[in-house]
């Protein structure tokens, strides 16, 4: 339910903080007042484009902010988790519109314009004048049956089957490409990979090679180095290994008489064990140790090999045995690419044929849950003064695209013993605001929407007609909350709480200004709708009969 809007600095409205209540709310006013200003500013804070023309002259920005008690959602709870926002059982949307643009936020959490609008669409259904044209759009028809819940599982259905079919099609034009692109530079890659193979590239050999030549090429400083080590640890006089065994029999001898020194000889002994260690290593690395002269040509040659391929193609030593790798898939597929088409071909033909399958599923589940949407429209329809009302759903050949097999179309008959027309032919503005109407008592039915906003719906009726509007949309206010706007005192009459919205002159500037009217105003403001201006006795006592009797008393 949306419990508050505040709006500041917005067109003609300076500040104002307006509290909904549950059921019917029902704004009215004169021509030119505002009441398409409080729509525009909750389109704003929904999610629509934000134009700057909207902030009130003088003011830094324009801001729009609507408070929602909202009921459990799953998938508006995904929607907050997607944008980090922390759920609870109040939502609060805002938008600030300046000069350089616009922001939006959820519970004061930053979010784009795009997220605010996902949101806001799971909280609000705003029907506005101009959308008695969605009605007349076969694409809107699509949408709405698509919608409906016992749809959706077909229509998911259909979404995934269409697009793994677009992706083997794809894949298949994209290895026919690949074989015409292959056959052309076949003959080019052949060399290359015949080089590379004989070039017999090993991925470790490059690290390989230079170590091996570094010890080659090193081997005077080497052997120089290892002598040195036995020399100092096991052949001069003192070398390290006799003074370490020196220094042990010392310790050991103190130890007798300080046993703190005991922990010393240990630790002399291991390193006397480690320097003896390293001794014998180095002997054993020097005895292997030669110069040989033709082994460090023969892997000079080899790197030199390696370099040049380098230098060639570009590339690094790994990168050079990742391409020889890829080449040999290329060619390896060049030559087996009759088969790889072969198996794109039948995956294509698997998947077309599981789309086709799933089209079908769709087509029944639409036209079948289109056929009880008909039925409840035209049910509807009889209690807003249409009683011989037919209404048809049907299919409409169309290529297949990702939104489905083919299209859908309504077709409805307002008059008893005419055949059923698209909407585009019913002239009477007045039955097109009927049928939206009924379709959205069927929507708030079936998808449990929060909130509904009729922005003068009575457009083309009045009288009887104008009453059984007002009757059907106090009914749906049971299920939903309703925010309505209205000429019709028929329509105002049925509301729960009811709005004046009004523009005054204080001192240079003209602003609007809303009241929620008591008893006494509802009487009177319903009255105004009757007469005019010219408020008389019989107007005031007609408003009555209205209110109490929407209200049932």
């Amino acid at each position: 339910m949306l419990a508050t809007l505040h709006i500041r600095d917005y067109a003609l409205i300076d500040e104002l903080d307006i509290r909904f209540g549950p059921g019917l709310n029902i704004l009215t006013g004169p021509t030119g007042a505002g009441k398409s200003i409080l729509i525009g500013a909750l389109n704003l804070v929904l999610g629509e484009r934000a134009d700057t023309d909207v902030i009130r002259r003088g003011a830094p920005k324009a801001i729009a902010e609507a408070e929602f008690e909202r009921a459990p959602d799953p998938v508006l709870d995904a929607l907050l988790r997607e944008a980090d926002i922390e759920a609870g059982a109040t939502l609060i949307l805002r938008r600030e519109v300046r000069e350089s643009g616009s922001r939006a936020f959820v519970n004061d959490t930053p979010v784009t314009v795009q997220t605010l609008k996902r949101i806001g669409e799971r909280l609000v259904d705003l029907h506005g004048q101009h959308d008695h044209q969605l009605l007349l759009r076969e694409e809107h028809h699509r949408e709405t049956v698509d919608a409906l819940p016992e749809v959706v599982p077909a229509r998911r259905a259909w979404t995934d089957a269409w697009a793994a079919c677009t992706e083997a099609a794809a894949r298949l034009k994209d290895l026919r490409r690949r074989e015409a692109d292959l056959r052309q530079r076949q003959e080019l890659m052949r060399f290359q990979l015949r080089e590379l193979e004989a070039a017999r590239l090993d991925p470790d050999e490059w690290d390989t090679l230079a170590a091996e030549m570094k010890r080659l090429d090193s081997a005077d400083d080497l052997l120089r180095l290892t002598g040195e080590i036995r020399q100092l640890g096991m052949d001069a006089e003192p070398n390290a290994a006799d003074l370490l065994r020196r220094l042990e029999r010392l310790l050991e001898t103190l130890a007798d008489i300080e046993p703190g020194f005991g922990s010393y000889r240990a630790e002399i002994e291991a390193a006397r064990i480690s320097v003896e260690e390293v001794v014998r290593e180095a002997d054993r690395y020097g005895a292997g140790i030669e110069h040989d002269p033709a082994r460090l040509e023969q892997l000079r040659g080899r790197q030199a090999e390696w370099r040049r391929l380098e230098k060639k193609y570009g590339r690094t030593p790994a990168e050079l045995v990742a391409w020889q790798a890829e080449l040999a898939e290329e060619l390896h597929l060049a030559d087996h690419f009759e088969l790889e088409i072969e198996r794109a071909e039948e995956a294509l033909a698997a998947a077309r044929q599981r789309m086709d399958q799933a089209g079908d599923t769709l087509t029944r589940s639409r036209l079948k849950a289109g056929d009880a949407l008909a039925a409840a429209i035209v049910d509807g329809l009889a209690g807003l003064g249409i009683p011989h009302a037919r209404m048809v759903v049907e299919t409409v050949p169309t290529e297949a695209s990702e939104a489905g097999p083919s299209g859908l179309r309504f077709r409805i008959s307002t008059n008893k013993g005419e055949d059923p027309k698209p909407l585009a032919k019913i002239a009477s503005g007045g039955e097109i605001s009927r049928v939206m109407l009924a379709l959205k008592g069927v929507v708030a039915r079936d998808q449990r929407l929060p909130v509904m906003v009729f922005d003068e719906i009575d457009t083309g009726i009045s009288g009887a007609v104008s009453e059984a509007v007002g009757r059907r949309m106090r009914e749906l206010s049971e299920r939903c909350q309703i925010l309505a706007i209205t000429h019709q005192p028929q329509i105002a009459a049925q509301g729960h709480r009811h709005f004046r919205v009004e523009k005054v002159e204080e001192g240079d500037r003209t602003v609007s200004r809303l009241r929620l009217l008591d008893d006494a105003g509802r009487v009177a403001e319903t009255a105004a709708l009757m007469s005019g201006s010219a408020v008389t006795d019989a107007a005031l006592e007609s408003a009555r009969q209205l209110i109490r009797s929407a209200a049932g008393t």
